[in-house]
């Protein structure tokens, strides 16, 4: 049966078994190098009010939070697109 990926859709390489994590958005047990994680600032105070604190001089804490979804989830929210065989990253041509 054919490869469609030369990596199996996987940042593993030779390390053997990662371990699972869970998505974050369906909660289905993904390996770690196969999820997709997204790292984004987040603010506990409305941003309205944020932003009229920071002009009287406040400083607002943003926290850093990392979320891992699955295939399946981010490619539904758009983290992901389904690239065409042509837009995929050609592989290297040797030439003797």
């Amino acid at each position: 049966m054919p490869k469609k990926r030369q990596n199996r859709g996987r940042h593993k390489g030779a390390k053997g078994r990662t371990r699972l994590i869970q998505c974050d958005n369906c909660g289905k047990l993904v390996p770690e190098d196969k999820a997709i994680c997204v790292t984004r600032m987040y603010s506990p105070v409305d941003p309205q009010l944020a932003r009229e604190l920071e002009k009287k001089g406040a400083i607002i804490m943003r926290y850093p939070v990392t979320k891992c979804y699955c295939i399946n989830c981010a490619i539904h929210y758009g983290l992901v697109k389904i690239r065409s065989r042509e837009e995929r990253k050609p592989k290297p041509k040797i030439e003797l």
